[in-house]
């Protein structure tokens, strides 16, 4: 595996391993109602469009036409407005294991949008790779519901399972059109003009929570996972999402989504919430054979050089 391919594999495990470390963190912060997650998602924005400007002052400035800001607005749209905001409003209707398990769909709608725009072939060992994946990461899921009850009878809704999926696809439709686009410009030119939109188009929903938010009630461990919310999964995730997209097919890199529940199921176990169980290495071995069944099938380029 060449160089290029095994950094774009080590930036969507990392950045998907915070953001799977970012749900128990951020529940633990919403718990006691103090902060509402449309302030939390006001956070993850503004503390991120703040750091990537501090960080792009540190390298050559870049001039970004008009067009190109379009574009970056709608990259902003679908990969931190709607993406984000359809998944909060959409668990907040729904229960978490729907909403678990509709994430998983992310990898498949990737190849699927991917075929269509970039033209990448649908392959046996690609098709078999995303549902390897797919049952190791149900396995984790379902298996975790079972143990802790979570869901009850009257927490469905098809509006919230609905919005989720909308979340998927839109995060999915962000790696097949911008897959190109972001190696035109540094990281953190890209970087720090989709935050300040989506920073923009976020404060007019997230205002009213902001005021009526007490903040003298906010601790010191509340403050420190908000920290981490900030630079941990929102930060240095996106720095990692936007090296992955340069330097993988967008179905590889969305079959790293897999990766949340099995991270947070490991934290669940660490916190004393789970269980180490056989059926876990199951899912462990399921989730990373699919990645490898995925990484190692013909690219578009691979099928026309054989043809």
């Amino acid at each position: 595996m060449d160089i290029t391919k095994l950094k774009g594999h080590g930036s969507m495990l990392g950045a998907n391993a915070m953001w799977g470390l970012m749900s128990p963190v951020a529940k633990f912060v919403m718990v006691g109602g103090v902060v509402s997650p449309l302030v939390v998602t006001d956070f993850r924005i503004t503390g991120a469009m703040v750091l990537f400007w501090i960080a792009s002052f540190f390298q050559k400035p870049e001039r970004v036409s008009s067009k190109d800001q379009l574009k970056l607005l709608g990259a902003s749209l679908l990969a931190i407005i709607f993406n984000q905001g359809c998944f909060i409003f959409g668990v907040g209707l729904t229960s978490p294991v729907d909403a678990s398990i509709i994430a998983t769909s992310m990898p498949l709608i990737a190849m699927i949008l991917a075929a269509f725009y970039l033209k990448e072939p649908i392959t046996g060992k690609k098709v078999l790779g995303i549902a390897t994946g797919a049952t190791g990461a149900l396995i984790l899921i379902l298996g975790s519901q079972q143990q802790t009850g979570v869901r009850t009878a009257g927490e469905h809704y098809i509006l919230g399972d609905l919005l989720v999926l909308l979340a998927q696809c839109s995060y999915a439709l962000y790696f097949v059109l911008f897959k190109n686009f972001v190696s035109k410009y540094s990281l953190f030119t890209i970087m720090k003009w989709m935050f300040t939109y989506a920073f923009i188009c976020a404060l007019p929903f997230s205002y009213t929570d902001l005021l009526h938010t007490d903040w003298n009630s906010i601790g010191g461990a509340e403050i420190a996972a908000l920290a981490f919310i900030v630079i941990g999964s929102t930060f240095l995730s996106y720095i990692l999402v936007v090296i992955g997209q340069k330097n993988l097919r967008p179905t590889v890199a969305g079959m790293y989504n897999y990766i949340q529940p099995l991270i947070a199921s490991i934290v669940a176990i660490c916190w004393g919430m789970d269980s180490f169980n056989f059926m876990k290495i199951i899912s462990i071995a399921l989730i990373f054979g699919g990645v490898y069944l995925v990484t190692n099938s013909k690219s578009r380029a691979e099928v026309e050089a054989t043809s």
